[in-house]
């Protein structure tokens, strides 16, 4: 079932994809494609060798030129995807010319530049104002205007802003400074979220993509169907099962969406769910990919950055609401199939879970390796790099074990090869890239090898493809971060939260949820958190909320703005393959997105279901008692919700017992004095009068 998955993926995918995103399609064969093909693959070539210190350049010159591969692919590929006329590609490869040599420029002149920092030459202001321009337009080509405008709404400000009245102004800075804090330095497009885009974040855009070349989706496919197949609903579960453990490598709600969506919307609706219904499960499922440890989104990395804190910081805190998310969800699409009465598929029909793992279970191996380095205390980037290289060694030793005679000889050589790569513990990531070039020297002599080194050769320059829109929307942000920077703008409306707060801390979350889910209508996950959590997360923490908390507050709605209408990017991206309406999906998408608006309340009010110290429960009842209640009572808060949505417990349920239910989650979630009491009182109503309702014969056929 994998395999015919597998076979449709590309059409499907430029499907979903083309619909919104013109960098859906493969390199074109032609001359220009092939160039642009090369130009991506030298671009991954470059990060690895940054990554693996095989190349080691100033961070401020690896930020510039990452930026200006970035402008250097978007301009041909956007043209060349619009299929734009001879006059328009060839002004878009002079502006993608234009943004590399700013790149140069900056490598160069990169001493000169810290000798004369706060001095520029009118040279520099006119690069500057360059890599301002290139990296605006890019924005515009490749995500549309709401990000432009938005950033470009910021920069004026630090032009203007001193004509605004108090307390909206600032003391005013002429455009030499401007330009220099923006375009020079840390501070603005070069800033931390490039830093983080150069880094973590493109490895892991690599890293996905060699597993999923290698066969990650089938196993992941694979183990989903045989797991849940089966029992009541199966293909929405396979979905969510699938879309879970596709998080673990890929934190890309969409490209989730696209990748596993092609075979788990249609499995959903051979099962008899409802078109919008299945695309919902998907995009909401794929969604929570961003926050599905140990890999999570882009935007975690940032995050552990910004709060200067250890990854698996972040990882621990996101755990306990993950599962939730998914358990939520997996309750929600269980509820839907009793309603409508849909079965699983009979258990000869499915795969075998132990002989999917079987076959592939060396596919583990690299993720093993990756959880075990992040939870070892060793930076991303490291394992990043050392999870890449794991893949990709056992891509090329795949490849030269087909080729030995006899399974003494592989046996021998798997051996070797773990011993390799065992060895980077002691001697450094040097013994693993000597290990690459030699099995890439061996792959050279036969004809399946060489097929081999040009699959990874393309999951390279797809890779680099795949990690332009990230990497441009972390570029063109940073101008909203220097502008807080520069002029402290953050202050003015934190302040507001804080006043709203001293009445009610509700409010002032309710407040920064409406923030992140209107910024969510035009940009997406990445700048949306770093703006929010730019402005709010230092009012929320003067609320007395816990730091991470308040970031993983924005964070999970920004991943939510993908889901909720308007725009619902995620959802639109299902409507093609699930042939239903985008909006419909959006709709259908927050019923089963349920937890991911109740879990950001609750882990304000109580920290401890992110794990983290505070709160008065903690104070009152001791900290791993507040872990187990506070899980309870969001176990049971979800579960509510879920029911009262869908109208369905045990079977159909009458407009006062969703009601009540409905109360109930409310109360569970407000953590006022007394509302815990009312809403445990209140579920205990609602389920207990269901039941009885349920047992008497009338109640079945309802």
């Amino acid at each position: 079932m994998s395999e015919t998955a597998n076979r449709h993926v590309a059409p499907q995918a430029e499907a979903a994809g083309g619909h919104h995103d013109v960098l859906a399609a493969g390199f074109p064969a032609t001359v220009e494609g092939r160039l642009l093909f090369w130009i991506a693959f030298a671009f991954s070539a470059f990060q690895i060798a940054t990554a693996a210190h095989l190349l080691d350049l100033p961070s401020q010159v690896t930020r510039a030129i990452h930026v200006g591969f970035l402008v250097a692919l978007t301009f041909p590929l956007v043209a060349l995807g619009r299929r734009y006329a001879t006059a328009p590609r060839v002004a878009a490869w002079a502006l993608g010319i234009a943004g590399f040599a700013v790149a140069l420029y900056q490598w160069v002149e990169y001493t000169p530049l810290l000798l004369r920092a706060g001095d520029p030459l009118p040279l520099d202001i006119g690069f500057g104002i360059l890599a301002l321009a290139t990296v605006f337009l890019a924005a515009y080509a490749i995500m549309g205007p709401a990000l432009p405008i938005i950033s470009g709404a910021f920069l004026l400000y630090c032009l203007l802003g001193q004509y605004l009245p108090s307390p909206l102004n600032h003391r005013g800075y002429d455009i030499a400074q401007v330009i220099d804090h923006m375009a020079f330095g840390t501070e603005g497009i070069y800033g931390i979220p490039v830093f983080v885009s150069s880094t973590y974040i493109f490895l892991f855009i690599l890293f996905g993509a060699f597993l999923e070349k290698a066969g990650m989706i089938g196993l992941f496919t694979d183990v989903a169907m045989g797991l849940v197949g089966h029992a009541r609903g199966g293909g929405a579960k396979v979905a969510v099962v699938s879309s879970g453990l596709m998080g673990t490598i890929s934190g890309s709600g969409v490209a989730n969406v696209v990748a596993t969506g092609q075979f788990t919307i249609p499995l959903m609706k051979r099962f008899g769910y409802r078109p919008a219904f299945a695309g919902g499960v998907e995009a909401t499922a794929s969604m929570g990919g961003q926050i599905m440890p140990p890999v999570m989104g882009a935007v975690a990395f940032i995050m552990a950055e910004t709060l200067d804190v250890p990854y698996y910081e972040v990882v621990k805190a996101a755990i306990i609401p993950a599962v939730l998310y998914f358990a939520s969800a997996f309750w929600v699409v269980h509820l839907e199939a009793g309603k409508h009465r849909l079965l699983g598929l009979p258990k000869e029909e499915l795969p075998s879970v132990t002989a999917a793992i079987r076959k592939n279970w060396y596919l583990l191996l690299p993720l093993a390796a990756l959880v075990y380095l992040l939870f070892s205390g060793y930076t991303p980037l490291f394992a990043g790099t050392v999870g890449l290289a794991l893949t990709v060694l056992l891509i090329l030793g795949g490849s030269v074990a087909l080729g030995l005679r006899s399974n003494a000889l592989r046996s021998v050589f798997w051996v070797c090869l773990g011993l390799v790569a065992a060895a980077f513990l002691e001697w450094g990531i040097e013994v693993i890239a000597a290990a690459v070039a030699v099995l890439i020297a061996a792959n050279l002599l036969s004809r399946g090898g060489r097929a081999t080194l040009a699959l990874c050769r393309d999951s390279l320059a797809e890779g680099a493809k795949t990690a332009l829109p990230v990497g441009v929307a972390c570029t063109i942000v940073g101008i909203i971060i220097g502008t807080m920077t520069l002029t402290g703008a953050a202050n003015t409306f934190g302040q507001f939260i804080v006043s709203v707060g001293d009445q009610s801390l509700f409010l002032s979350l309710l407040l920064t949820m409406l923030t992140c889910l209107v910024l969510g209508m035009g940009i997406p996950t990445i700048p949306n958190y770093i703006i929010t959590s730019s402005i709010a997360g230092p009012a929320l923490l003067k609320l007395g909320v816990p730091l991470m908390v308040s970031h993983m507050f924005v964070f999970y709605f920004g991943i939510l703005a993908d889901l909720t209408p308007p725009v619902a990017l995620a959802c639109f991206a299902a409507a093609p393959i699930a042939r239903a309406s985008g909006l419909k999906i959006s709709f259908e998408a927050i019923k089963v997105a349920t937890a991911g608006f109740v879990i950001p309340f609750m882990a304000v009010y109580t920290p401890a279901l992110m794990l983290q110290d505070g709160g008065p429960l903690s104070e009152a009842l001791g900290y791993p008692v507040a872990v187990a209640y506070i899980v309870f009572k969001t176990t049971l808060a979800i579960g509510l919700w879920g029911a009262a949505v869908i109208g369905f417990l045990r079977t159909r349920m009458t407009a006062w017992e969703r009601v009540l239910a409905t109360l109930a989650a409310f109360m569970l979630v407000a953590a006022f004095p007394i509302t815990d009491e009312i809403g445990f009182a209140l579920a205990a109503l609602s389920i207990a009068g269901h039941l009885w309702r349920s047992r008497r014969p009338a109640a079945v056929g309802a």
